[in-house]
């Protein structure tokens, strides 16, 4: 025979009791089916041999009971009954499966459903909501992807280069008849030209449509108004012609030069004709020569006479 004030004087604070949590205040019970949490003789699921509770089990709520007929046999020590999802209809189920219990433990199994029905409609709104799923990564892992990425970039581009080579190749017709090699392929590239040789066209027949269009418009233009087009076009014509002189300028300046030095060059050539009889001109560096000036000198000489008194 089961003997519940005798297991309650065991477990109280006497013994020990392995789901027991002692704190200041107050003693909790971590026991998968006590009703309220707490450590005393009421709610204490191994001291009490007629005993209801209500647990969930993935997102469903069943209510257990436990009878003292069924002490005997531990496997079959409780009642699993599935409670409807319906709030109204599952209190009816636990007032009709509890019906000449007492008053207290059916309270207590409605409280526990409510409770239960209120965190699973919470759980149902959050997974609703979008919310930021923080994932870890090790750094390593993130190395190894970034290597792992740039070699297939790598990879992808010479793939890419080897193709358009193989294709260059068979169009021009290099390997002729001798490779067995796929259509497919070669088809794809030939496709590739087409639409874009399409599009440069259908480019082109839309500028000459917008040109077309132009044509045949009328505008009206006042006579004041110039466009600085026009201005410009004026102003290049100015800065030509003021080239022009100048170009005409530096050669008249130029043939000038040239003439003067071959007249420098025959006069260096020519012997110095000069009447007079003076002292012989000191050599130097050749000075420019001015315009050929005849002078003449006249001699005075004194009487014989004279100079024989003297």
């Amino acid at each position: 025979m089961q003997h519940d004030s005798v297991i309650w004087d065991l477990i109280s604070n006497r013994q020990f009791c392995s789901y027991k949590v002692k704190t200041k205040t107050q003693h909790f019970c971590r026991n998968e089916y006590n009703v309220t949490g707490l450590c005393n003789r009421q709610s204490c699921p191994l001291a009490n041999s007629q005993y209801a509770t209500v647990r969930e089990e993935k997102g469903r709520c069943y209510l257990y009971m436990k009878v003292i007929e069924r002490a005997a046999f531990p496997a079959r020590m409780w009642e699993k009954v599935k409670l409807s999802q319906n709030y109204e209809k599952a209190l009816q189920e636990i007032d009709e499966n509890l019906i000449y219990w007492p008053h207290h433990m059916r309270h207590r199994c409605k409280q526990r459903f409510t409770k239960i029905t209120q965190y699973l409609i919470r759980i149902r709104k959050l997974t609703l909501k979008r919310r930021k799923k923080l994932v870890p990564l090790s750094r390593k892992v993130e190395r190894r992807e970034k290597r792992r990425e740039e070699k297939a970039l790598i990879a992808a581009q010479l793939d890419n280069a080897i193709e358009k080579e193989l294709l260059e190749r068979l169009k021009q017709g290099t390997y002729g008849d001798i490779y067995n090699f796929p259509i497919h392929a070669f088809d794809k590239a030939l496709e590739k030209q087409d639409e874009e040789s399409e599009t440069e066209s259908e480019g082109e027949d839309e500028e000459e449509e917008e040109e077309d269009e132009d044509v045949g418009k009328r505008e009206f233009v006042a006579a004041d108004e110039v466009e600085e087009s026009d201005l410009s076009d004026f102003e290049d014509m100015n800065n030509l012609k003021a080239s022009d002189d100048e170009e005409e300028e530096e050669e008249e300046s130029e043939e000038e030069e040239e003439e003067e030095m071959e007249e420098e060059i025959e006069e260096e050539k020519e012997p110095p004709k000069s009447k007079s009889k003076g002292k012989t001109p000191v050599k130097g560096p050749v000075k420019k020569k001015r315009a050929y000036v005849e002078i003449e000198y006249e001699q005075e000489t004194e009487p014989a006479s004279k100079s024989k008194a003297s």
